[in-house]
């Protein structure tokens, strides 16, 4: 038999620890869309304080290891009165950081939006905000799909970071499992089938979401990670 008894026995343990990425991943991909719309919106303030704090941020969180920014956050919680939480600081570190490079593709794909319609519902007499929310952020989130897909998919390769933190995710989960059944080989495919099992379906979700007709398609952004 492929699987030995130790290890089928063992799969409940792989299944909660798939199910604490999943959530994790979920979590981080929307603090990451949240902090990203945010950055943004301030990267494009009149002020400029608020613009060099938008700018300081993303160089933070661009340019320091994610280890680092979770241990950070890990120990910065009791400060606010939220120690004991180590699920909250993996998906608040994991929002943040993704939400840095979230900004930088949503600020790239910010050309395909023309001065011509902005001054067109301009004239029309729409206000800032329903301007941002119907003719511009529309078109941007669109034509980031692709990028923004490929983010979620180093958001979900990076949350076994949360096992630093005491998190069972879903290769600390393997990892235990491999300890006490000492069937590497069966486990990491096992935990390896588990990642693909989510990015799959996101991936022809993406690749669905993105055929548009060939007049609305526009460069794509090279700011995200590659």
């Amino acid at each position: 038999m492929w699987l030995s008894p130790q290890v089928i026995q063992s799969i409940p343990s792989l299944i909660d620890g798939w199910m604490m990425t999943v959530a994790l991943t979920v979590l981080g991909a929307i603090g990451s869309l949240i902090w990203g719309h945010i950055a943004l919106a301030m990267q494009l303030a009149p002020l400029a304080p608020v613009r060099w704090l938008a700018r300081l941020y993303i160089s933070f969180m661009r340019g320091t290891p994610a280890l680092v920014q979770l241990f950070l956050v890990f120990f910065s919680l009791p400060l606010l009165g939220l120690g004991g939480r180590p699920l909250l600081a993996a998906a608040l570190t994991l929002g943040l950081n993704s939400g840095a490079y979230t900004a930088e593709i949503l600020r790239g794909n910010l050309r395909i939006v023309t001065r011509g319609q902005i001054e067109a519902a301009t004239a029309l007499g729409m206000a800032p905000w329903r301007i941002a929310a119907r003719i511009v952020m529309p078109q941007v989130l669109r034509t980031s799909i692709p990028a923004l897909i490929n983010e979620f998919t180093i958001l979900l390769k990076t949350t076994p970071l949360a096992s630093v933190v005491a998190v069972t995710e879903l290769t600390y989960a393997g990892q235990m499992v491999i300890a006490r059944t000492y069937t590497s080989s069966q486990i990491m495919l096992m935990v390896s089938l588990g990642y693909l099992a989510v990015v799959l379906p996101v991936l022809a979700l993406g690749k669905h979401l993105t055929r548009m007709p060939r007049s609305a398609a526009a460069p794509l952004a090279t700011t995200g990670r590659s």
